[in-house]
């Protein structure tokens, strides 16, 4: 049994609801005040696999690693199969899923509360440095270390990506005759007709409306504040209350509704590969190597594949990512 934290977007308002199902798990926790109003509710109840509050700053022992995760579905996941190949080395792991943004993990990282977490190497680099240019997967890596906290480090990028995109629903292509082959740049005179939504992170972020309106000149009619990519977006654009949404382009939902990814020929949304970030203190020279040898095997059509089937087929991410493991003989 787990109990859910869960805030209304754009409310503040903070609900808590007992389920079973892994779809229950894709909506983001409520930030840490109000899961500290909430804590008597959780004690208790909470999985075996997972801390009974995800944004406790209590540091693990030295022998223990602390796997996290950023509040949508891929990225738990990612840390269950992070997780599960440090495991098979003998690894003593805690998992914090489902925690928040990248405007809060980062911040545990750098104080020692997480130890990993799965990352985005041009989407970190945004973050870090929103004007960097990132003209390669080497040069991307490059920046991000130069930037990074000091106490951290970034292993090995996987060819697996996930980036950002602009996606429209089928009703809003047919009426603006957009295709699979339409850019962003083909927004620009229907964009102040249209309601747009994604993560509240997503309205003050470079990679998101601040860079579509500096690089492609697009000034939406209004921010729709829903979730990372994650049910909410998706029933958004699925029932047209917003007509262009943040969609991650592993998303199976895409093929399923029918939506239409828009080109983006400056590359806005940069390089999105799969890659593990380490408190470099907390992981052993053998548990960087087991990340290194997850990232060496994961690319995107196996990515693809393993959301479709936490995402659509409902299967618990944890048995999806040991599955896999021992499909790649990490495990």
């Amino acid at each position: 049994m787990k109990v859910i934290q869960l805030s209304e977007p754009g409310t503040g308002i903070v609900t808590s609801t007992v389920k079973s199902s892994w779809s229950s798990m894709r909506n983001p926790r409520a930030a840490a005040v109000a899961l500290a109003a909430v804590a008597a509710l959780v004690a208790g109840c909470g999985s075996s696999d997972s801390a009974d509050d995800p944004l406790a700053e209590d540091k693990a022992d030295g022998s223990t690693v602390v796997v996290g995760s950023n509040n949508f579905a891929e990225s738990i996941l990612l840390a269950d199969i992070y997780g599960e190949a440090l495991k098979a080395k003998g690894v003593k792991v805690e998992y914090k899923p489902n925690i928040g943004s990248r405007e809060t993990t980062y911040g545990l990282l750098k104080n020692g509360s997480i130890t990993v977490l799965p990352e985005y190497n041009g989407s970190l680099l945004a973050y870090l440095d929103p004007k960097a240019e990132q003209a390669s997967i080497e040069a991307v890596g490059a920046a991000v270390k130069a930037k990074l906290d000091s106490k951290l480090t970034l292993l090995d990028p996987s060819p697996a990506e996930d980036k950002d995109s602009v996606s429209v629903n089928a009703e809003t292509a047919k009426k603006y005759s957009l295709t699979s082959s339409s850019t962003l740049e083909d927004l620009k005179d229907v964009a102040p007709d249209m309601v747009i939504g994604g993560s509240p992170e997503f309205q003050t972020r470079q990679q998101g409306l601040l860079g579509l309106k500096d690089v492609y000149g697009l000034e939406f009619k209004t921010f729709k504040a829903l979730d990372a990519g994650g049910p909410l977006t998706t029933a958004a654009l699925k029932k047209n209350t917003v007509q262009a949404a943040d969609i991650f382009t592993t998303d199976p939902n895409i093929i399923k509704e029918k939506f239409v990814v828009l080109q983006d020929p400056k590359n806005l949304f940069g390089f999105a590969n799969v890659t593990p970030l380490v408190y470099k203190s907390g992981l052993s020279q053998d548990g960087i190597a087991a990340l290194n040898a997850v990232s060496a095997k994961l690319d995107t059509k196996t990515l693809l594949d393993l959301d479709s089937q936490v995402q659509l087929e409902n299967k618990d991410p944890l048995d999806v990512a040991k599955a896999w493991l021992k499909t790649a003989g990490l495990s």
